[in-house]
């Protein structure tokens, strides 16, 4: 029986201790702050918001204009763009290890990659949730000897209502496959650090080690398995995406070809002229200048 509870809500660049669970509500003012994605191995996350939002994640997109419930799964990549005012929410934070035997989380539609992490949701509806997370609020300051018992329960109970607001087509998952959902997986990864919006950010996963460290599993394993789903290889796949970001900055900003390099992680800028040119067939600057031709 777990005896205490581990803080995971932590600002940004902050260390984040080991943890297991741990509810807070979020005020207006921390919205943005919220959702700043928790990605690391192990990290779920649930949470309600209500504001009008637009939420990316991969290379898709949705929009909510008043309430809406979000299942955040591990290595989940996402950004919060938020369009007008924001109200206090709710959010709470486990690992695989808070629920150990009592239940598979992975087994619920919710925390699969293939699945919309986000749903809309009514005033009532937002109610009702609001109410479970204040429940369990309640329940980490009691002194009860089942309680972490009963705040899986509570988590339990919040997929499962949220399960029942999905029309049935939406449940309806293809079999999936390991390297499917390790494709699902990468892809999260790979979109999730673009677009590259400001000059101070640099790509943070870049070759395919990193990639497969970050999704536990050996080098080998991740490009056999993207092999077989886009036959392609784990490299041919960050390139293309690297060089299509590499495009959209030279087309959309004016920052230099130096500066552009750096966010791309190449330290020597001849050797992202080389890559570009392998790429796209011209060196940057030539392809910048086609551009205004």
């Amino acid at each position: 029986m777990h005896n205490k509870s581990h803080v995971i809500y932590s600002k940004a660049g902050e260390s984040q201790p080991s943890i297991e669970f741990n509810v807070v509500q979020v005020p207006a003012a921390a919205q943005g702050f919220a959702c700043k994605p928790y990605n690391r191995k192990g990290i779920y996350k649930i949470s309600i918001h209500h504001g009008h939002n637009k939420v990316y994640y991969g290379d898709k997109m949705i929009e909510f204009k008043e309430y809406a419930i979000l299942f955040s799964r591990p290595n989940m990549v996402y950004r919060f763009e938020q369009i007008g005012n924001q109200y206090p929410g709710y959010l709470c934070v486990f690992t695989d290890e808070f629920f150990d035997q009592f239940a598979n989380i992975n087994n619920y539609p919710l925390f699969n990659p293939e699945t919309a992490p986000l749903m809309e949701i009514t005033a009532s509806q937002m109610k009702y949730f609001t109410q479970i997370f204040q429940e369990m609020e309640q329940e980490m300051t009691l002194d009860f000897s089942y309680k972490y018992d009963m705040l899986r329960t509570k988590i339990l109970q919040l997929v499962l209502d949220a399960l029942k607001l999905r029309p049935v087509p939406h449940l309806k998952i293809r079999e999936s496959n390991s390297a499917t959902r390790i494709t699902g997986y990468f892809n999260e990864l790979l979109e999730g650090q673009f677009p590259i919006s400001d000059q101070s950010y640099r790509m943070i996963l870049r070759n395919p080690q990193e990639f497969a460290d970050e999704l536990s599993v050996h080098v080998n394993h991740l490009n056999r398995s993207l092999k077989q789903v886009t036959d392609k290889t784990t490299t041919q796949l960050i390139a293309y995406r690297m060089a299509k970001e590499a495009k959209i900055l030279l087309q959309d900003t004016e920052w230099s070809i130096m500066e552009i390099a750096w966010s791309l992680r190449f330290e020597d800028l001849s050797h992202f002229i080389k890559f570009f040119k392998k790429n796209v067939s011209f060196t940057p600057s030539v392809f910048r200048k086609n551009l205004v031709v």
